[in-house]
């Protein structure tokens, strides 16, 4: 398939204007652009060249991490962190102004801040490969990480991923298609909790993955989703996983609680945003060779794609945090704002999985046990 150029778009976009002025509606002065086509959203980030995925899930509760490695050459990174809770290892490094310029590694954890120890397991590993940022009289693996708040889900709030816990999902890191669901750093992910206090259960989410191509360019998503709020599938509408109805017919919606009754008489029923319990966390990668500071602005894009499909999102108590990573192995004309608008496609892509792909523990049941079995809405 052939990409369009910025060129041929360059040149339809002054037919357009040219057109406009004069009210004749033909382009017949301009040659008319080659399509791109692109393919639905589907597949893993490791589609993406250059990246190997990999899980630590953590066997006596529901925790683990989810690490992403970047081989020999690194990758450019940037983040965009909108929550106001963020729990983060080394993030700013990828400060535009930072004088690093790749990184090797990502790890997502559980754990709430006792999985930032993840990161340096994982840091040993690539120590041990000898890849890293060569300094001084040797090299430095430069590995930045997120976590998400699930102590106590499903057991022990002790029990949380550690630095051999990193380590071992290093290990594990491969370029195969990526597990989904209850594992790594999503074993532990709930959503819709906002309501838990009025008595509405929330439900099970994980880890979610998703790509797409374009010619020889890709762009893929790995989403840990922890929310506050539901999600909700952006092209109907319909939440697919969040606050429950107590009659278990259906969801609440969380925000159109909050419209008919934003104070609730008694402090106890207030609807509920704890600092540090509730962060949506992930990468959106691509082959397309940008910089950190493109990555950085593509970062910001894409998290609109899980703002779509997580509502609420960014509030006071989460902790939302989006990598974006450039392989750099192939040049393409592309724009910043193409691969931008459409990570942000990959993103809710990916956002959705994480629901559709959970399994229901105690007290949190999951899309395929929930909402796969609601009555259709007539």
């Amino acid at each position: 398939m052939s990409d369009i150029t910025r060129r041929d778009l360059h040149r339809t976009m002054l037919a357009a204007i040219a057109a406009g002025a004069t009210g004749v509606r033909s382009f017949a002065q301009s040659p008319a652009p080659k399509p791109v086509k692109a393919d639905a959203p589907a597949g893993s980030i490791t589609d993406v060249p250059g990246i190997s995925v990999g899980h630590f899930t953590d066997t006596r509760r529901p925790t683990g991490c989810t690490v992403l490695l970047f081989g020999p050459e690194g990758a450019a990174a940037g983040v965009d962190f909108d929550g106001s809770a963020p729990g983060t290892y080394q993030v700013s490094l990828l400060q535009p102004v930072s004088f690093i310029q790749e990184i090797w590694g990502i790890v997502l954890s559980g754990g709430s801040s006792f999985g930032l120890a993840t990161a340096p397991g994982v840091a040993r590993y690539l120590e041990e490969q000898k890849i890293g940022l060569k300094f001084g009289i040797g090299l430095v693996p430069i590995v930045v990480g997120a976590i998400i708040y699930d102590l106590g889900v499903g057991g022990s709030a002790t029990i949380r991923p550690d630095a051999e816990s990193g380590y071992k999902a290093a290990q594990a890191a491969s370029a195969g298609a990526v597990p989904q669901g209850n594992v790594g750093a999503g074993a532990g992910a709930t959503v819709g909790k906002m309501l838990r206090q009025q008595g509405y259960g929330g439900m099970k989410a994980g880890v979610g993955t998703a790509s797409l191509r374009l010619g020889d360019v890709v762009i893929g998503a790995i989403m840990v989703v922890n929310a506050v709020g539901d999600v909700i599938d952006w092209r109907t509408g319909n939440v697919i996983a969040g606050a429950r109805r107590k009659d278990g017919k259906g969801f609440v919606r969380a925000v159109d609680m909050l419209k008919t009754n934003p104070r609730p008489q008694a402090a106890a029923d207030a609807p509920q945003d704890p600092i540090f319990q509730s962060t949506t966390i992930g990468v959106v990668a691509t082959n397309a060779e940008f910089n950190k500071t493109e990555m950085t602005k593509i970062a910001m894009m894409a998290n609109c794609g899980a703002a779509r499909c997580i509502n609420p999102y960014h509030t006071p108590g989460d902790g939302d945090t989006l990598f974006a990573v450039s392989t750099r192995k192939v040049k393409s004309d592309l724009s910043l704002s193409v691969i931008g608008s459409l990570a942000a496609e990959v993103v809710s892509e990916a956002v959705l999985q994480s629901a559709k792909m959970a399994s229901s523990i105690d007290d949190w049941p999951a899309y395929r046990d929930y909402t796969a079995k609601l009555e259709p809405v007539r």
